[in-house]
């Protein structure tokens, strides 16, 4: 077109900006200048979108600065706290959506969603509030979005209030929709009301069903996942990937050896699905915990591809639960696990638990009890394992560090993130009400105990979600049985 010669025009830019990589998007931003297009709001846009698209917010900021104010619409701020959100830069982008004039729905809904994509679920929680409290209108992509904040931080309160607010105001239950409804209530440890969901929606589509298969997966409920899988298919849902991982994974849960391996085989062959890497990984951990070490070995062994940390991890967690020292020590003088170790980086992530008390969530942290109730909430805690170990609780410091006295390992067991959020709850929770906890971590085996008596003492029912599943405590048990 410029060799004709033919001049571009306000329409030209917008349309290749797009589709620029960073060094002709900089070419083109040369050349919109020396065109006199820079007052052009659309051609602005288009060239804030290509620096945020190249992981240059760098540029984008000195452009967004450095423009006339009278070419900035709701359109360019917008950009900015999506592009930044994007990148990571959630402090950034507040800083750019509480100086916008004006806001639309896209506006809000790139805010909350920075906020959910860095898992700050909490802060999204408080701009989907004062969202509502300005008297903006919602529609079912900023619902969905406030229902996987709701989801990240365990807070059901506040989940069951969005759900609340979607039927109030006459929001269309899509299909993505309907999926953040059902996954809130499963994530959030209410897999009875998950369900009554579910069976109300007219449609649904497969991303619905594995939903439901996988809330019921990591409650330890494997009849009913089964149950439901037949259900699907018996619809003529064809299976994914998605699915056979969720079978898969209430099989292990449950000790359910002979179904996964039947399951494994049906769904590989009768729907041609290939397995992935965690699928291997989760018949390793079937075998694993069930004990079959040599079975597990073999999955490893028999895998088209070389076995992730995961998968390795996995095989050593069972050694290291059933006692083969030998296999375990194997596995780890081949060097592969510290190896995947080093090139990830990987390093022990700090534990941290939210608990939702009068549909307000708070986190602890690990060792960190930075609360203005925190001199309370500690006794409350030291009194919570003083009448626990008098009905048989003893601290179990296997799996604390070696290098410390015994009283210092007890001492550091009180702080787990867990104990500290029951504390807080069994202080300001009604009597009876159940607590109700998220953590980042799976669940540590003196945790485990503690809560368990914790239930039978106090006579409260507490469900802790942790990272590979829910634990249902009530009059001494957990639902798992001990078996995760």
């Amino acid at each position: 077109m410029l060799s004709l010669p033919l001049a571009p025009d306000h329409f030209t830019f917008p349309r290749l900006l797009p589709a620029a990589p960073l060094p002709l998007a900089a070419q083109l931003h040369a050349l919109l200048l020396k065109l006199n297009f820079h007052s052009h709001t659309q051609s602005l846009n288009a060239l804030l979108a290509a620096y945020l698209a190249g992981a240059r917010p760098d540029l984008a900021s000195l452009l967004f600065r450095t423009s006339p104010y009278a070419t900035l619409d709701v359109t360019s701020w917008t950009t900015m706290v999506n592009g930044l959100c994007r990148l990571g830069l959630v402090e950034e982008a507040r800083e750019v959506f509480d100086g916008m004039p004006e806001r639309n729905l896209v506006s809000w809904n790139s805010m909350i969603s920075g906020y959910v994509k860095a898992e700050r679920f909490l802060d999204a929680l408080e701009v989907f509030d004062e969202m509502r409290a300005l008297g903006v209108e919602g529609n079912g992509f900023v619902a969905t979005t406030a229902l996987v904040a709701c989801t990240g931080a365990g807070a059901l309160a506040r989940g069951r209030e969005v759900h609340r607010w979607v039927q109030q105001s006459g929001i269309e239950m899509d299909a993505k929709l309907a999926t953040a409804v059902v996954d809130m209530y499963c994530k959030c440890g209410c897999v009875d009301e998950a369900w009554r969901v579910f069976d109300s929606l007219p449609a649904r589509g497969l991303t619905t069903w594995n939903c439901m298969i996988g809330g019921f997966a990591v409650h330890g409920r494997c009849d009913d996942a089964l149950e439901l899988f037949r259900r699907m298919e018996a619809a003529g849902v064809a299976p994914d990937d998605v699915t056979l991982l969720n079978i898969l994974t209430a099989c292990a849960h449950a000790g359910e050896v002979s179904e996964g391996r039947r399951y494994f085989n049906h769904i590989v062959e009768r729907h041609g699905i290939e397995p992935k890497m965690e699928h291997y990984g989760c018949m390793v951990d079937l075998f694993g915990r069930a004990g079959q070490l040599d079975e597990a070995k073999k999955v490893i062994d028999g895998m088209p591809m070389e076995p992730d940390l995961a998968v390795l991890g996995a095989l050593l967690g069972a050694c290291k639960i059933h006692g083969d020292v030998d296999l375990g020590e194997a596995i780890g003088r081949g060097g592969q696990v510290r190896r995947l170790m080093d090139e990830r980086n990987v390093s022990k992530e700090a534990g941290r638990s939210v608990i939702e008390i009068d549909g307000e969530a708070r986190e602890f942290r690990c060792g960190n009890l930075c609360h203005p109730q925190g001199e309370e909430i500690y006794a409350m805690a030291v009194d919570m394992v003083r009448r626990i170990r008098a009905e048989g609780y003893v601290p179990d410091t296997t799996e604390a560090l070696h290098d410390v006295a015994e009283e210092d390992k007890e001492a550091a067991l009180l702080h787990h993130s867990e104990k500290l959020a029951i504390a807080f709850g069994l202080l300001r929770a009604r009597p009876r009400e159940t607590l109700r906890i998220t953590k980042n971590l799976r669940v540590c085996r003196d945790c485990h105990e503690a809560t368990k008596i914790v239930s039978r003492v106090f006579d409260r029912e507490i469900v802790v979600r942790d990272r590979n599943r829910f634990h249902h405590f009530k009059d001494g048990t957990c639902s798992c049985k001990d078996y995760w």
